[in-house]
């Protein structure tokens, strides 16, 4: 009975293993096929095959070499074992090991290398990238200052010479392990007095081994030459003094070094006399510290420390040429702007082709009102944060900057959910919505170019259902019509007797449901419903990864995306724009940084935008401009940068996955612009990089950096985000689509420099850079002093207080700078919102506040503003309308401005609100209303005063 129990549970055990091998089986065949259908889907199967096959090579390649040398040596260690017992060590517990061993020998080297072989396997599947690149290197044209070898060895070579130096050598390592350890157990090497010592064979076979270790760590000393231009020191990456006369040398000394210990080793083979390779290993090491360390330190401290001015000259040059070189802002224009700081009648008639471009509404503040206005129902959503496009509108086919977005689904907004409404109804969001983003409605509200469900406005007739977006992360089932009847819910209304409409999706996207592909999809998602459902039979798809940055990234995952995808109709669809960025981190002597923290800003924090990668760069190009369709969800990647070195190196990987910059239809190219992240990048290196010549870059005076964001909701210290913007830079006739920032000196809060970089890609200047640069002895404000002298002018502060006090709120939109009557002028919206628990409340821009100078103006238009500052006429018209939130009218300027009076209105608005406290105190309701609302009168009235409408 006892026999048989044991007999029962020893079953158990090969059991359990065999169902836990079969889940693990079927889990890699489900998530392998599963993915090959969804490449098969849109059309990029030869990126899915390519990379399998690859990784599938590289881990049998190198997991047989792994398992075949380890396994060589621990059988080459058993097979020369002692014949005699009696030469062995006599300790109990090693002879049972050695008994084992024995007994099971083929058994423990099976699984010794098989343990090795998965090991080495799995790590080589993550070089398929490393392997892909150096297969398919294309020159840079472009030789590196120290060894005349192109850079392309450095970015696509030296990262897979060095992980194959680093392979061999772990090889050699395990496998001496392993032969050390069986020479031990079978006693052909003995540790314990009087005998000790060991076998020849056995000592024959570890100095080889050690032999070969040693040599490839010589190679690898040779190899660490060539990442010395990618080292990064304590001021800047690449050679360096010290490096270059003293590591350097170290390297090769090391490595020739290694070769005479190696060859000691493998004539102790013979010889077997370990004193003499061992001393000399020993002295590797201790070389290795004195040439790799001491040597090194010596020299920097007393050479070129005392001296680095002059020592590090020429290489901080290097330096500066390779950053700028690699990061592509060799050729920024810089020019002196002594900007003006007086404001003067008509100042801006110059810029009169800006001023109605200049956007009041803030992407980032007026999400809520496109919200409460325009979701309709519960169960769609917009971003937190919405994007900006230009349209060309209008009879005329005048450009119009536009605040976009799409309607997503919110699935939360759903009520008595169940899996076929999760699934199989709500499967879609609907419509492109747009707002005018430099003016407001009547009330304040977005000025709508396009709006409502269906969709009406002036972007014309385009496919409007949102099946693949970025706030949908849930798979659907789609093209179902059971008994006839379409089930995805299309709009609330226009179905029968003006109920909710339906539709069936009849795209191309999607994997088509079939016979065992529900059952596959089922263990994907663990969903039984899948198979169970009768809505997924007949001719149905499931659409899933549905996020269009993640689409673009699987189909080309050697790409780094940027996190801003925005929606545009283009050739009557929807579709989303992404950026695509090739990289590096191996550009020998270019200052290396994080993408992370370049990228980051008050805009990275927000919603579906996020942050970058922690990744380490000091490459960068804007290569591919891609594009997912909203409705079929069909990727298209389109070559932008076709002189990049790097996307050729990846178009011969994967041939056919990248479309000619020639087939960009008109139409997309309108709403293409520069990319931020890319942006963002380059302007954090123009911080310091903007400096050319190494003794002024060296003694680093003359350093900037991007300031706080001034208008960041919760006083966040982060920088402020770049903006996108019609400027006219100096020298230029009219405007240009442009990607905006600022600079101040590190350290300080002034102004240092105005940047600005071409976005219109129909303009041959698109992609040049521009420096407006402050001189040093001029004091302009910067961001954060310019929001400082806004929030305190009187004019503004009382103008706010009626917000500032009971049911409302004031929220403060972006603050634009821009180049403008010969100065830098911020402009600012400022937005107010009701309070309540009601819900539904929204930001309506009430003021525009303007500063040019010292001058302050705030108004209920931007023309207000701008002729309250120019001393009641700016000169040139925004082309806006009364907003009528506080009877304004912009009609004809007020002409000069009355300071006596507006000083009088305003002392009369400060009693008003002091009496309207004493009011409120008191609990005299009607009393609060009228002292405020007088207060309001008179502040309107001071404002009228200074010049306003």
């Amino acid at each position: 009975m006892q026999a048989r129990t044991q007999r029962r549970r020893s079953a158990v055990l090969p059991f359990l293993i065999i169902i836990a091998a079969l889940v693990v089986a079927i889990a890699i065949y489900t998530s392998i096929w599963t993915d090959r259908l969804w490449f098969e889907s849109i059309g990029f199967s030869g990126v899915f095959t390519k990379l399998l096959l690859v990784r599938a090579g590289l881990f049998v390649s190198f997991g047989l070499i792994m398992a075949a040398v380890v396994a060589a040596n621990v059988a080459i260690a058993h097979r020369v074992r002692p014949g005699s017992r009696a030469a062995a060590n006599t300790s109990p517990m090693l002879e049972r090991y050695r008994m084992m061993l024995e007994s099971r020998f083929t058994i423990v080297m099976v699984v010794l290398a098989v343990i090795a072989g998965l090991f080495a396997g799995g790590v080589s599947t993550g070089q398929a990238q490393t392997y892909l690149a150096w297969q398919n290197s294309t020159p840079f044209g472009t030789k590196d200052p120290k060894f005349g070898i192109d850079v392309s060895f450095f970015v696509f070579d030296y990262p897979w010479w060095r992980y194959i130096l680093s392979f061999i050598f772990t090889t050699l390592v395990l496998s001496a392990m392993a032969a050390a350890i069986v020479h031990y157990v079978m006693g052909a090497i003995r540790v314990n007095a009087p005998r000790r010592g060991g076998t020849p064979a056995a000592q024959a076979h570890l100095s080889i081994l050690v032999g070969l270790a040693v040599l490839v760590r010589g190679a690898q000393y040779w190899m660490d030459r060539y990442g010395l231009q990618l080292d990064d020191g304590p001021r800047f990456t690449g050679l360096r003094y010290t490096t270059d006369h003293a590591t350097l040398n170290a390297h090769t000394i090391l490595a020739v070094i290694a070769v005479i210990i190696a060859a000691l080793f493998f004539v102790n083979a013979v010889l077997r006399r370990w004193v003499v390779p061992t001393i000399g290993l020993v002295l590797l090491v201790l070389s290795s510290i004195i040439l790799g360390l001491l040597y090194p330190a010596i020299v920097q401290g007393t050479t070129a420390g005392p001296n680095e001015g002059d020592k590090e000259r020429p290489y901080i040059q290097r330096n500066i040429d390779a950053t700028r070189a690699a990061y592509d802002v060799s050729d920024v224009k810089t020019t002196t702007y002594n900007a003006k700081t007086t404001a003067t009648a008509g100042q801006l008639r110059q810029d009169a082709s800006v001023l109605p471009s200049i956007r009041l509404m803030d992407p980032a503040r007026i999400g809520q009102a496109f919200e409460q206005l325009q979701q309709v129902k519960g169960y769609y959503q917009f971003p937190p944060e919405l994007d900006v496009d230009r349209y060309q509108l209008g009879k005329d086919k005048a450009t119009t900057d536009a605040v976009v977005s799409v309607r997503e689904l919110n699935m939360a907004g759903i009520q008595d959910r169940n899996w076929n409404i999760d699934h199989t109804v709500y499967t879609h969001g609907y419509g492109m919505v747009a707002a005018n983003g430099s003016k407001a409605g009547p009330n304040g509200e977005p000025d709508w170019l396009e709006r409502d469900l269906p969709p009406t406005g002036e972007l014309g007739e385009h496919e409007s259902r949102i099946y693949f977006g970025e706030m949908q992360d849930t798979y659907s089932i789609v093209g179902a019509k059971p008994n006839g009847n379409s089930l995805e819910l299309d709009t609330p209304t226009g179905g029968k007797d003006n109920g909710p409409k339906y539709n069936t999706y009849d795209g191309k996207g999607g994997v088509q449901l079939n016979g065992w592909r529900r059952l596959i999809y089922a263990l994907k998602y663990f969903d039984a419903n899948l198979v169970l459902s009768n809505r997924t039979k007949g001719d149905t798809k499931i659409i899933y990864d549905r996020d269009p940055k993640q689409r673009v990234e699987a189909v080309a995952p050697w790409l780094t995306v940027d996190r801003d995808a925005y929606p545009a109709v283009v050739d009557g669809r929807v579709v989303w724009i992404v950026d695509g960025y090739t990289t590096a981190d191996t550009y020998p002597n270019s200052q290396r940084v994080s993408l992370q923290d370049a990228t980051s800003d008050t805009r990275s924090r927000v919603g579906t935008i996020g942050a970058q990668p922690d990744t380490m760069i000091n490459y960068m190009r804007n290569s591919v401009k891609a594009v997912v369709d909203a409705y079929d969800g069909s990727v298209k990647l389109y070559a932008w940068d076709e002189n990049d070195p790097v996307l050729k190196t990846w178009e011969k990987a994967f041939p056919g996955t990248v479309q000619p910059k020639s087939d960009i239809s008109a139409d997309l190219t309108k709403h293409l612009r520069y990319p931020q992240d890319m942006y963002k990048v380059q302007r954090q290196i123009l911080g310091k990089y903007h400096v050319s010549d190494a003794a002024d870059w060296f003694t680093g005076t003359d350093q900037w950096t991007v300031p706080s964001d001034p208008s960041a909701a919760g006083g966040e210290d982060t920088k402020e985000p770049p903006y996108y913007l019609t400027v006219r830079m100096p020298g230029q006739e009219s405007g240009s689509f442009s990607l905006t920032s600022v600079y101040v000196p590190n350290g300080r809060q002034n102004m240092a420099a105005y940047s600005a970089v071409n976005s219109d890609p129909t303009s041959p200047n698109y992609g040049k850079w521009e420096l407006l640069r402050v001189p040093a002895e001029s004091q302009i404000d910067g961001p954060g002093q310019a929001s400082n002298a806004i929030r305190a002018n009187d004019t503004v502060a009382t103008a706010l207080r009626p917000f500032t006090q009971g049911t409302a709120s004031v929220t403060w939109g972006n603050l634009l700078t821009l180049p403008l009557g010969g100065g830098l002028m911020y402009v600012q919206p400022i937005y107010t919102q009701q309070q309540g628990s009601g819900g539904g409340q929204y930001p309506i821009l009430r003021y525009v506040v303007v500063k040019f100078g010292q001058n302050v103006g705030i108004g209920a238009t931007l023309q207000d503003a701008l002729d309250q500052v120019f001393k009641g006429d700016a000169g040139a018209s925004t082309g806006e309308e009364s907003t009528g939130t506080s009877g304004a009218s912009t009609g004809k300027p007020g002409g000069p401005a009355d300071e006596a009076t507006a000083r009088e209105q305003l002392d009369i608005a400060t009693a008003a609100f002091k009496a309207a406290d004493e009011a409120l105190k008191g609990g005299n309701l009607s009393e609060y209303q009228d002292q405020n609302q007088k207060a309001q009168d008179a502040v309107q009235a001071a404002i009228k005063a200074l010049g306003g409408g």
